[in-house]
């Protein structure tokens, strides 16, 4: 795993996510993209089994029902391809082809 793709991983995951747990993972999976998604996955996992919302009347109450939303957004994002990560090949933008038109004359009425 070069810098660039444990920058981007960091910028994904936040700079507290362990090193060694991430190089471990992106040696088994291959991709930074995979290793953010699994990531991402056990947190929401994690996030999910616990219960969204305590309250403790006129003392405190605890929602996490936009933490689980974020997680969803986030993972739904990195699944479209995006940001793109700098270990994959970006997409051929430039077409080379040429495309033709075929015009056909309108039967009369």
């Amino acid at each position: 795993m070069d810098a660039a793709v444990q920058h981007w991983l960091f910028a994904q995951l936040g700079k507290t996510t362990d090193l060694a747990d991430l190089t471990a993972r992106y040696t088994r999976l291959g991709t930074a993209r995979a290793v953010a998604l699994e990531v991402l996955r056990e947190r929401y996992a994690d996030l999910l089994v616990n219960p969204t919302g305590v309250t403790v009347s006129n003392v405190v109450a605890i929602n996490t029902t936009a933490n689980l939303a974020a997680y969803e957004r986030q993972i739904a994002a990195l699944e479209a391809g995006d940001p793109p990560a700098p270990d994959e090949t970006a997409p051929a933008t430039d077409d080379p082809t040429i495309g033709y038109i075929l015009l056909k004359a309108r039967p009369r009425r």
